[in-house]
């Protein structure tokens, strides 16, 4: 079992920044691939940000070139976002997730609103 603690959500204005926090309970970032996913008012849930173990990346078409996922090599991962949108709002959620096992934190709401 894993838990994971996300940290760093808020109220920005649009075109700011903020940058999002999670930390495992334990080391399994060198074998588990490391995801942010966001779910918006009366949306589904959708990937943003996945970093491998390999430190392979990919993100969703709407955040690429705004956001960035980054990890160490023991427990924490990081999602920096950058000139924020409105669209941007959503309850974030970090994601571990290795062969069948799949882990999520309990969500950081982010709100980008002027």
């Amino acid at each position: 079992q894993v838990q994971l603690v996300e940290s760093g959500g808020g109220l920005v204005q649009p075109g700011g920044s903020l940058r999002l926090s999670c930390t495992a309970s334990r080391t399994v970032f060198n074998s588990y691939f490391m995801g942010w996913y966001r779910q918006g008012p009366g949306k589904e849930r959708e990937m943003v940000a996945i970093i491998g173990p390999g430190a392979t990346l990919r993100y969703a078409d709407s955040v690429k070139g705004r956001f960035t996922i980054s990890r160490d090599t023991s427990k924490n991962v990081w999602l920096r976002m950058n000139n924020l949108k409105p669209e941007d709002t959503a309850v974030y959620y970090c994601n571990a997730k290795y062969g069948a096992q799949s882990y999520w934190g309990q969500g950081t709401q982010v709100t980008v609103s002027s």
